[in-house]
């Protein structure tokens, strides 16, 4: 019997003396054996050295572990003085860096490993006394105290495995064999492998609140996808397999490879896997602290480009069309392994959780139904970037671990590495990296006539987020919403009307479009900015949007557009959204009831263009409602094409006097008109910008 090296906690329970007791377990195994992964650090050279240069010396990680505890005691208000400020600010943040060349050359002082070792027996000290007292209510729940005791074992279990593998790329004169982490020893020929059919189904993933077992914020939520089916290899792509890629001359043939992961390729200068060795004697492997002649029949150890580059020349070679899993293409065949959760192994059926050895194995030791390795051996890469599901939200106490992730950059790992613990075990666990980034990894193939989803955006564009906010966020200073009110003044005044079509121009992120929905057949939304079209179109589809807004400096807060709650969602389908140039409209957009153009004319290059024009495109007797704060600015407009805001033959001209000049030939003014309506645009937490913008309605004669 081989059950997992340290255990999962369940979160449930009634004995709260035996669940104090599981969690101190837990804890102090998990603290010391990534203090023992450091005895692998041969020379006091190594724990400064950096092994690549996008990573801080193991130093710094020997730290940072024990930082985090104290970090994130203080957040939850465990604590409210700091052990040791000076450490804890060397200590604080790791890196992800944006690209391959993104080198970090700040020069830091790094404490001695004798300070960095007291310090880490006073962290010690000090969760364990919080463990010992704290008083406990089962079952653990995201809001309680103890959920940061969860997240500070969880948080080292990552860093077990990426420090590992910062110590497989020192050196080999800078480590030495530590005997709890001995690799494999049996290896032979790789197997064939070939593709196997997979059923198509039904895919549910996401934890719910009350799940038993700790997950991080981005497990959290719910995801549906109907599959159809679709072939997997059966073994994961061994040395072997990938061995005939390198012989090939794969990894200089520019055809194989995309467009980033070319840059990336030519970057590093890169002819064959990172671990691999090439000498006299033939290939050897790096493995932790030792090389060892080439096991052909273990996984073979990529980053993403190199996993995508090997499936196009593989597609080439066998005329299928190979690509890597998606997540749910991944999540079907987990489901179909017949494994489940790791909570109830009690002989680890994989080679995971250290169970069995602290390297890959042979990819055809553990089989999971018809496929082998479905979980464990090493990560498996997917075509997938991490994104959230639907209910995504952050923690309080952690709420950077995600959000900068979701960002298209950072492809999801699946199934877990020989080293995985903890979370890392989990069906739902969901840990993304940048596509260029090292890991225990490696990956399969699929040929499948399924679509790659469309991965939502969480939107970071500053001018996109503030706009989705505009149209979608909360109300200020009791001030309503301006798309949302500007869209019921015009159904007010169309009453009595016909209301089939309606075209919203520079309808931004599209909350006018959506609510004029609600009383036309069809709407049409047109702005020059295809970010804002894109948008838009994602909200049709989806029915929700997530981005991010600055509260203060460099700190962020996370919002959601939700349609279900807004009412919108019934009529969302009725509403098209194109990019267009509103002073050159394309002539097909024309035979419309009414024309809502707010806050559009003050940013046009030639608003007069725009408003002779617009005549032609509504029904006798539809309505144009223009609204603008009439803020002429050259940066926009140029200075000879304002229509208002100067003197005109030694008098004051506005530019509702230019809309009456120009719009009379065609067009009535309704009574009532002009009319203010106010608005308010957020900045910061503590900024707006609150303006006031003029109505005028124009019946079409």
């Amino acid at each position: 019997m081989r059950p997992l090296r340290i255990p999962l906690i369940c979160l449930d329970g009634d004995d709260v003396a035996a669940k104090r007791a599981e969690i101190r377990y837990v804890f102090h195994e998990t603290f010391s054996l990534y203090e023992r992964l450091f005895e692998h650090l041969a020379t006091p050279e190594a724990w400064y050295e950096q092994a690549i240069t996008l990573r801080h010396p193991l130093i710094f990680y020997f730290g940072h572990t024990a930082t985090f505890y104290v970090n994130k005691f203080q957040v939850a208000g465990l604590i409210t003085e700091r052990l040791n400020p000076t450490l804890e600010a060397v200590f604080a943040v790791g890196v992800d860096e944006m690209s391959w060349d993104d080198l970090d050359l700040h020069e830091v002082a790094w404490p001695s490993v004798s300070e960095v070792r007291a310090y880490r027996a006073q962290v010690r000290a000090l969760v364990d006394e919080t463990i010992n007292t704290l008083p406990l209510t089962l079952p653990i729940g995201m809001d309680s105290p103890w959920w940061v005791i969860l997240m500070g074992i969880e948080h080292e279990n990552i860093h077990l495995e990426t420090s590992s593998v910062l110590i497989r790329q020192l050196p080999l004169s800078r480590v030495r064999p530590v005997a709890e982490f001995a690799p494999w020893a049996d290896a032979a020929e790789a197997p064939t492998n070939a593709l196997i059919p997979a059923p198509g189904g039904l895919v549910v993933a996401g934890k719910e609140r009350r799940h038993p077992l700790y997950g991080w914020d981005n497990e959290y939520g719910r995801h549906e996808a109907m599959l159809r089916g679709f072939a997997a290899s059966r073994y994961l792509v061994s040395n072997g397999e990938f061995r005939a890629f390198v012989e090939a001359g794969g990894y200089t043939q520019s055809q194989w490879w995309s467009e980033e992961g070319g840059r990336w390729q030519e970057f590093a200068c890169a002819r064959h896997p990172t671990f691999w060795v090439e000498g006299f004697e033939g290939w050897k492997l790096r493995l932790l602290a030792c090389e060892r002649p080439m096991p052909w029949n273990w996984p073979v150890e990529v980053n993403c480009h190199e996993a995508q580059a090997f499936c196009a020349w593989k597609s080439a070679q066998t005329g299928c069309s190979l690509r890597l899993p998606s997540e749910d293409e991944w999540r079907r065949l987990r489901d179909m392994s017949g494994l489940s959760e790791g909570d109830q192994w009690t002989d680890v059926p994989a080679n995971t959780g250290l169970a069995h050895g602290a390297s890959p194995c042979a990819v055809d030791r553990f089989r999971h139904g018809a496929f082998y390795d479905v979980v464990g051996n090493v990560w498996q890469w997917t075509v997938t970037p991490i994104y959230p599901y639907e209910g995504f939200a952050t923690h309080p106490h952690y709420d950077d671990f995600s959000v900068p992730t979701f960002d298209q950059q950072h492809n999801l790992m699946k199934g877990g590495s020989f080293m995985s613990l903890g979370d890392e075990t989990q069906v739902e666990a969901r840990y993304a990296f940048r596509r260029h980034f090292f890991q225990h990894a490696g990956f399969r193939y699929v040929e499948s006539p399924n679509a790659l989803p469309e991965v939502p955006v969480y939107e970071t564009d500053e001018a996109v987020s503030q706009y989705l906010e505009f149209h979608y966020g909360a109300q200020h200073f009791g001030v309503a919403n301006f798309p949302a009110a500007v869209a019921a003044v015009a159904v007010a005044a169309m009453r009595g009307r016909p209301m089939r079509r309606a075209l919203d121009l520079g309808c931004a992120v599209g909350r006018t479009s959506f609510e004029l929905a609600r009383a036309f057949e069809s709407v049409t939304g047109l702005d020059f900015s295809i970010r804002f079209i894109q948008v838009g179109t994602r909200l049709r589809a989806a029915g929700q949007y997530t981005y991010t807004l600055p509260v203060e400096g460099e700190i962020k807060s996370h919002h959601a557009v939700q349609f279900e709650e807004l009412g919108l969602a019934e009529r969302a389908q009725v509403v098209e959204f194109f990019q267009a140039d509103a002073c050159n409209l394309k002539p097909h957009f024309r035979g419309y009831d009414l024309v809502v153009a707010a806050n559009l004319i003050d940013r046009l290059y030639q608003p007069r263009r725009f408003l002779e024009d617009i005549g032609a495109r509504i029904n006798p007797g539809g309505l144009l409602v223009l609204t603008s704060p009439y803020t002429w600015l050259m940066e926009h407009t140029p200075r000879d094409e304002w229509l208002g805001g100067f003197k005109k033959h030694g008098e004051t001209w506005t530019t509702f006097d230019a809309l009456q000049e120009i719009l009379r030939r065609e067009f009535r003014l309704l009574p009532d008109c002009p009319l203010d309506l106010p608005f308010v645009i957020r900045e910061t937490a503590r900024k707006f910008q609150h303006s006031v913008a003029q109505v005028t309605l124009w019946e079409r004669l």
